[in-house]
């Protein structure tokens, strides 16, 4: 039986960049598990599982628009220096994770430090780049 909407499906794969830098892998950590059309991975990794059966495997490479998007412009925006903390010196391509309201973290990304100003990118990181991923079906339920 293929793979239909609204099946529970895990998945093993691997997934790099253009360049063949891994940037995630369910190696060491099990298959990802997840509800066809809920939208809990990235539109491409769903679409691409969709008519695959069990024990199947294949290539395939998702445009951005189909991940995370392209870079907005609006995500890059300068915080006050006086927010981080002043026992870690803020560095131009650290990554840290700004903590909302709501609790949720969300990861940014130094761009350039100032004597007042920190400038941070709030875009996924990996807006606006081709993801390839290789993927394994290991099992289907309804």
């Amino acid at each position: 039986m293929p793979v239909k909407e609204g099946d529970t499906v895990k998945i093993e794969y691997t997934g790099t960049l253009e360049d063949g830098t891994v940037f995630d892998s369910s190696e060491g950590h099990g298959p990802i598990e997840f509800k066809v059309g809920e939208g809990k991975v990235i539109p491409g990794f769903e679409k691409a599982v969709l008519g695959m059966e069990k024990d199947e495997e294949k290539a395939v490479k998702i445009e951005s628009d189909d991940a995370y998007g392209d870079p907005d412009p609006e995500k890059v925006r300068p915080v006050p220096r006086d927010m981080f903390p002043k026992d870690e010196e803020p560095k131009p391509g650290m990554m840290i994770a700004i903590g909302l309201p709501n609790g949720i973290q969300l990861p940014a990304k130094i761009l350039e430090v100032g004597d007042t100003q920190v400038k941070i990118d709030l875009n996924h990181p990996l807006a606006g780049k081709v993801l390839n991923f290789k993927l394994k079906v290991v099992e289907i339920s309804a």
